[in-house]
């Protein structure tokens, strides 16, 4: 059984709690011919109505050249049994392989705006068209997105909050400390009232 028969809709205003925590994501981008994956770890919630997300990624990318094309992007969140497959789509570029062939990575057009969305192993994606913001996105290599559409596995985030426990496991999402090494999200602590 494949993950995506587990993906249901994500309300927009829990769209940024997808992200919110740190995770180690997956950009993907297609400008109707070309289409291309990398793995980031710079990303975050910036607004909350409407959902907007900020995220790095170098001007000189192929990555950033799909985004610039098309207007739009997708960041999709891979489960711990990703982390080979984020480390090396992080490290080769788009220029010299199709990464989904290459990994034979299956992605499915996004509902909205037709990016790669990638469901199998992955924890959730959102769909983004891209804010333009010229001077941030060359001073800063940073990049605005207005989530448009979103999803999430509910055997880890369900009613607009992660659940990550020993039987989903797989779907803990990642954190990249450098160097090839990661760390997976997991040992929840729930706050008590004071």
């Amino acid at each position: 059984m494949t993950h995506s028969n587990f993906f249901r809709p994500v309300a927009l205003e829990h769209a940024s709690r997808l992200v919110n925590h740190g995770p180690t994501v997956l950009v993907t981008s297609s400008d109707g011919t070309r289409r291309n994956l990398m793995a980031a770890a710079w990303s975050m919630p910036v607004e909350f109505t409407p959902p907007r997300i900020a995220i790095v990624i170098d001007k000189r990318t192929c990555t950033r050249e799909l985004i610039s094309a098309s207007g739009a992007f997708a960041i999709c969140i891979p489960g711990a049994e990703l982390v080979d497959l984020t480390y090396a789509v992080g490290s080769a570029s788009g220029r010299d392989l199709d990464k989904f062939a290459r990994y034979d990575i299956e992605a499915k057009p996004g509902p909205k705006l037709g990016m790669p969305l990638i469901e199998t192993g992955c924890a959730a994606w959102l769909e983004c068209r891209l804010i333009p913001e010229p001077h941030t996105e060359d001073a800063y290599d940073t990049c605005f997105g207005e989530v448009v559409a979103a999803a999430a596995d509910e055997r880890v985030f369900a009613n607009g909050r992660w659940s990550f426990t020993d039987e989903n496991a797989a779907l803990h999402t990642i954190h990249h400390l450098g160097g090839g090494n990661f760390v997976r999200a997991s040992n929840a602590i729930q706050a008590r009232p004071l």
